[in-house]
């Protein structure tokens, strides 16, 4: 399985995710990019969640079938806006299909950005939740990558 570098230009790996992005802000995605990505690459599904989270991992966000030729998301992306046409939301645990930033009840928790890249286009509905989303990719995927970001909530 070939390795996708993921990056973004608000913070680098490990690095705190400035606090725009977050739930104690502006709540708005951050930008992300990515490297080459395999051979026969149809779409990419990103997702983040939080595996410190109290009551077990917690999703973030969810998109799906963002189109194979792709190399990055702009800050703030919405599904409603014009740009990358085919892209899907899943449910995240904030019950929404847009992105929800890191909003910890306590100290410091990990936010893992992860990309992965499919030799398809998947066929399941907006709104699918994270599990089944990835039961159905799973014989799909080419290449991932991941990016993290840290968050302390400061009260």
């Amino acid at each position: 399985m070939q390795e996708i570098m993921l990056a973004s230009k608000a913070f680098s790996h490990g690095n705190a995710i400035p606090r725009r992005y977050t739930g104690d802000g502006e709540d708005i995605s951050p930008p992300l990019s990515w490297g080459s990505v395999p051979e026969g690459t149809k779409s990419h599904v990103i997702i983040c969640d939080d595996p410190d989270a109290p009551r077990g991992n917690w999703d973030h966000w969810i998109l799906f079938n963002i189109p194979g030729e792709a190399r990055d998301l702009p800050e703030h992306f919405l599904l409603a806006r014009p740009g990358l046409k085919g892209v899907r939301g899943g449910m995240n645990d904030f019950s929404r299909l847009e992105y929800g930033g890191p909003c910890p009840p306590g100290g410091t928790h990990r936010y893992f950005f992860k990309i992965y890249a499919l030799d398809a286009v998947l066929d399941v509905k907006e709104g699918v939740r994270k599990n089944e989303l990835l039961r159905v990719m799973e014989k799909h995927i080419l290449g991932k990558g991941e990016l993290m970001g840290t968050y302390t909530r400061r009260k």
